[in-house]
């Protein structure tokens, strides 16, 4: 694999803490900012929308740039929205900040997923693809708890410094690692690739990721209550396991994207079904902590197995616009999170209990396998490309059909 995937995960892993280490410190920034938790919560919602609006728009908008420049642009972009973050004097201009930082996010890896596809022979696609999203999968298991320790210790700001040091490595690394390309002159500009993901398949793919995804988060969001509550875990050991998850993660990913260059189609239905028993199971595993341990490695692994899947699945279906399609997959894995979070809170509000926002995420995956079973028929039902016939001795033959 070549090193400039290391250039990509590094990106990744920047933005992965970032996204995730705003959950541990609401408590430290609600107290500096005189803000309620709750409106503190606000950041994450206001990164996450910057996911969402910044995902497709920079990646048609920079359609025809050089996908280096782009890269690097991008997480100039990243760096900035968190030095700001580090130096934002109140609660609005904090939230501004973090919307900028959001911005970024989904078209790096929807550009960064193209660049490491086209790298690599054919067959080994989901394999670079996985070793990008490594990044993300690892920032759990170390970018999250460390920074999160740093704001605890040294105060938030300096959790948001240390991110964009990494942000500034990651500039380093692709300018360094990344081959230089030239601008795509032959690109639609911002309608053609918007018009690209008019297609079924596309919307579906991301539709799978949207119910897919919404099912792990559905459980994840709520899985300190079920640790302490259920499982019987003291506080102080919560977040050991969320590293856990990330070591479960991390192998669901690498695993993924090996079976992926093998059969993408089986390895995106097993990956669900996976996801939808280990749900299913978690009101028994939650009995014991041991049972509880294995439950929260396993949804990691569950869920990720999906991850480079989808993002391929995606890209495919989009092949005029992959860069647009690959960020829009981004913006729909932060659509599950916000969703999946939302539907877990509603079976706990109904007093189904302390476990239920994993049966909801249950039924969530079975929607997403409901959804690739329709994306499957629609592909068997789509019209095969017409080949030529060859005659001996005369020339191809090409049929009507063909010619037109």
């Amino acid at each position: 694999m070549p090193l400039a995937l290391l250039a990509l995960a590094v990106g990744a892993f920047g933005i992965g803490t970032t996204e995730f280490v705003m959950m541990g410190l609401l408590p430290d920034v609600a107290d500096d900012l005189h803000i309620s938790i709750p409106t503190a919560g606000h950041l994450v919602s206001a990164y996450a929308l910057g996911v969402v609006i910044g995902a497709p728009l920079l990646a048609a908008a920079t359609a025809r740039l050089s996908r280096r420049t782009v890269l690097i642009g991008l997480m100039v972009l990243f760096v900035a929205g968190n030095a700001l973050s580090a130096l934002a004097p109140g609660h609005h201009s904090l939230l501004a900040a973090r919307f900028l930082s959001g911005l970024p996010h989904g078209a790096f890896f929807g550009v960064g997923a193209v660049v490491a596809t086209t790298m690599v022979a054919p067959e080994r696609k989901a394999r670079s693809v996985s070793l990008m999203f490594l990044g993300l999968t690892v920032a759990n298991i170390a970018g999250v708890p460390a920074a999160t320790l740093m704001g605890q210790h040294l105060g938030w700001r300096a959790t948001f410094l240390g991110v964009s040091a990494i942000g500034l490595a990651a500039i380093a690394a692709l300018a360094l690692l990344v081959p230089r390309d030239r601008a795509d002159a032959s690109a639609t500009g911002v309608r053609g690739e918007l018009a690209a993901l008019r297609s079924l398949p596309v919307w579906l793919a991301l539709a799978t990721t949207v119910a897919g995804f919404g099912a792990l988060f559905s459980a994840y969001s709520y899985i300190t209550p079920m640790l302490t509550d259920t499982a019987g875990f003291a506080d102080a050991s919560v977040t050991l396991l969320l590293a856990l998850f990330g070591v479960g993660a991390t192998a669901g990913n690498l695993l993924g994207g090996r079976l992926a260059d093998h059969s993408l189609r089986a390895t995106l239905f097993g990956g669900l079904v996976s996801l939808l028993a280990v749900l299913a199971l978690f009101p028994l595993l939650m009995r014991t902590e041991a049972g509880a341990a294995v439950a929260v490695a396993l949804l990691g692994m569950a869920a990720f197995v999906t991850g480079s899947p989808l993002q391929l699945m995606v890209m495919e279906k989009a092949a005029a616009a992959p860069s647009l399609a690959s960020s829009a997959n981004q913006a729909a894995f932060n659509l599950a999170n916000a969703g999946g979070a939302w539907i877990g809170g509603l079976a706990l509000a109904a007093g189904f209990g302390v476990t239920s926002p994993a049966l909801a995420g249950a039924a969530l995956a079975a929607l997403g396998l409901a959804v690739a079973a329709v994306a499957y028929a629609v592909d068997r039902r789509a019209p095969r490309p017409v080949r030529e016939r060859v005659v001996t001795g005369h020339v191809p033959e090409v049929s009507a059909t063909a010619r037109r």
